[in-house]
Order: structure tokens, then sequence, then C-alpha cells
């Protein structure tokens, strides 16, 4: 027999064999990219959200919260009939013009 292959797996075999072996590599890979990616992205966003607030946000944070109490109490003085219409208007005005 001419090129017998007794005792040795086929061109088949072996390819099917190959196949197998660049597929399980292929999906460990992958898996291990996919996780990576994972904890870098879980580590960018603990980073954004540990960076304390500028300075420029908390003033303008605290401005808007300061003008809404102003709103507020206006409007309560209002409700409470200790500012008329003509003067609650006005002063709402010039709190929103500030």
């Amino acid at each position: 027999m001419l090129g017998s292959r007794r005792g040795r797996p086929s061109l088949i075999g072996r390819a099917a064999g190959t196949a197998a072996r660049t597929a399980i590599i292929t999906k460990t890979a992958t898996s291990v990219a996919g996780n990576s990616a994972q904890k870098q992205a879980a580590q960018a966003q603990h980073a954004v959200s540990s960076v304390p607030p500028s300075p420029e946000t908390q003033a303008a944070a605290g401005g808007q919260s300061d003008m809404l109490t102003r709103l507020r109490t206006l409007a309560e003085l209002h409700d409470g009939g200790i500012l008329g219409d003509a003067d609650f208007i006005a002063k709402v005005k010039e709190g929103l013009a500030a």
C-alpha cells in the first residue's frame, strides 16, 4: 500500500482538530478581551464619579439653589398675602434678571 496512513489521523481529521483548537483559542481571546473592556469601563466610570465638581460648577449649583430659595420665599409671601400681585411679579423679574 503506497501512501498508507495507518496509525496516523487523516488530513480531514487533522483539519477538524486544527479548526476546533482555533475555535477554542478564538473564544478564549474574545472572552478575555470582553472582560478587559468591562473592567476598563467600570474603572473609567468610577474615576468619573469620584472626581469632585469644579468650583465653577459648585457656584452655579449654589446660585440656582439660592434662586430657588428666593422664589419659594417670594411665593410663600405672596400666598400669605404679604406681597401683592404686582410686587410679587416685580420681585420675581428682579430675581430672574440677576
